[in-house]
């Protein structure tokens, strides 16, 4: 009896620790309720730098980086924001954003954010539709309108109590303004990092300036539509207010990859200016 009795205290103490642990919690349930107002989950839709693509040196994404839900040690994005406010989110992000995508891969992005119940989603895209091998080729502002209002139709139809966080797009001229006169960003750039914008770098010529503002016009039409399109939505819906459009990136916030995504100081910044712009700050 004495050596069952002490077995069941050991056993007792064991649980007790493990719980005041916490553990990994990971996929499962989380650890308690979620506290008002706070979501139990994140999910993020967008292109390549939302996957933190070319932040860990290579030209691959590296999601642990994300600004939306990255999990690195470094305790910046929203998800690691929400978890110190709610640990009952730990495990409940996903990042569905994918390399290369455009305002037009959003509506499924959105459908899959909806089946995985997020209670929270980020939007950032745009970038690739300006960023197109000639001007010509970019996405009309008009057509990008259109997919993003159905790409907010889809959250808010299926997550109507979600609150979703659109930001808007990097300024690709402020890109120009600060590698044109760097030869390493230059020779990077000449294997053809968004032509449509950094072509021709170093160029003067009429056309090419003409072609650079051609670009920077439409990147500031696509962030009208954001916004717009954001206000349509309803109260559930938070713009930036372009607060990433106004950051002036530097060079030293740029992966030596491509200097066109940020590295993962830039996406710590990225999720500074748009925490900062969201619905939880």
């Amino acid at each position: 009896m004495r050596r069952t009795s002490v077995i069941l205290v050991v056993l007792a103490s064991l649980v007790a620790i493990a719980c005041q642990s916490g553990g990994n919690p990971g996929p499962g349930p989380g650890p308690g309720p979620t506290p008002k107002g706070l979501p139990g989950s994140i999910t993020a839709i967008g292109d390549s730098i939302t996957v933190a693509f070319a932040s860990c040196l290579i030209p691959q994404p590296c999601p642990r980086n994300s600004w939306s839900t990255g999990d690195s040690d470094r305790d910046y994005s929203h998800y690691q924001r929400l978890r110190a406010k709610n640990p009952a989110i730990a495990g409940h992000a996903v990042n569905l954003a994918v390399p290369g995508a455009r305002a037009s891969a959003m509506a499924d992005q959105a459908r899959a954010a909806v089946r995985s119940g997020a209670e929270y989603v980020t939007l950032l895209v745009g970038a690739n539709d300006a960023c197109r091998p000639t001007v010509a080729d970019m996405t009309s502002a008009a057509d990008f309108r259109a997919q993003i209002d159905e790409t907010l139709r889809i959250l808010k139809e299926g997550l109507p109590t979600a609150r979703v966080f659109v930001a808007s797009i990097p300024d690709v001229y402020r890109l120009w303004e600060v590698g044109h006169v760097n030869d390493t960003v230059v020779r990077i750039w000449n294997h053809g990092v968004c032509p449509s914008m950094l072509a021709n770098p170093t160029s003067d010529a009429a056309a090419d300036r003409k072609r650079r503002a051609d670009v920077r016009d439409r990147v500031t039409a696509f962030d009208s539509a954001l916004s717009a399109a954001c206000l349509k939505y309803g109260r559930l819906c938070d713009y930036d207010g372009g607060a990433v459009h106004r950051y002036r990136f530097e060079v030293k916030d740029l992966s030596p990859v491509d200097f066109f995504h940020p590295n993962a100081g830039g996406q710590q910044i990225l999720a500074e200016v748009t925490w900062k712009a969201g619905p939880y700050a």
